[in-house]
C-alpha cells in the first residue's frame, strides 16, 4: 500500500511545523503550501492521499479551495478535512464540501485518530 501522503494548506507556518512533525512521526509523507490560490496545481503536483485545509489559508480561502477540489474531475475523491478556530466550523466544513472538520487549536492526538480514520 506504501506510504500515506498528507497536504496540508495553511499559512500559519508553526501549525505547518508542528502537523509535519507529528504527521511524519506517524508515518506520513507531509507536504505543505502556505496559499491556496494553486490549489488543484499542488494537488497535482503532491499527489496526496488527504488534505488538511485551513479556512483563512490566502488567497481564495479554504471554502473555495475545498470546492474547487471536490469539483474537480479527477481529485473530487480525495478527503479534505476542514480546519479553523471559527465558531461556524461545521457549517463552514459543510459548505466546502469537505469530508470532516477539526476546530483548532486540536489535540495533535486528535489530529492524529482523524487522519487514521480519513484514510482507513
Amino acid at each position: 500500500m506504501g506510504t500515506k501522503t498528507i497536504l496540508i494548506f495553511d499559512d500559519d507556518v508553526n501549525i505547518l511545523e508542528i502537523c509535519s512533525i507529528v504527521l511524519e512521526h506517524f508515518g506520513y509523507r507531509v507536504a505543505i503550501s502556505e496559499t491556496s490560490h494553486n490549489v488543484i496545481e499542488r494537488v497535482a503536483e503532491v499527489q496526496p492521499d488527504l488534505v488538511l485545509m485551513d479556512n483563512w489559508i490566502p488567497a481564495i480561502g479554504g471554502v473555495e479551495a475545498t470546492r474547487l477540489l471536490k469539483a474537480h474531475p479527477i481529485y473530487h475523491d480525495i478527503p479534505v478535512i476542514f480546519s479553523s478556530a471559527n465558531l461556524n466550523l461545521e457549517k463552514l466544513a459543510q459548505d466546502a464540501g469537505a469530508d470532516t472538520f477539526l476546530e483548532k487549536p486540536f489535540d495533535l492526538d486528535v489530529l492524529e485518530s482523524t487522519v487514521k480514520k480519513m484514510l482507513a
